[in-house]
């Protein structure tokens, strides 16, 4: 399994876009400079009234497919 750690800081406006579908993909650069992309399904729990906001655990299988995301920070 690999892991990767990040830090995402998305608006209130921007989360919603994500969240009713328009925009289908989160692309993060991980703290090694690592472009990753993943489902944007993925941050609908992270969203709160301020958007979504912290660091964050992307763990993927062996063939790169997700495995779980989770707020660290």
């Amino acid at each position: 399994m690999q892991e990767y750690f990040f830090s995402m800081y998305l608006s209130y406006d921007e989360c919603m876009e994500y969240y009713q579908g328009s925009i289908k993909y989160i692309q993060v650069t991980e703290d090694g400079g690592k472009r990753i992309r993943f489902p944007a399904t993925h941050i609908r729990k992270f969203v709160s009234s301020l958007g979504v906001r912290g660091r964050f655990r992307l763990c993927l299988d062996g063939q790169n497919n997700f495995v779980s995301l989770e707020k660290i920070a």
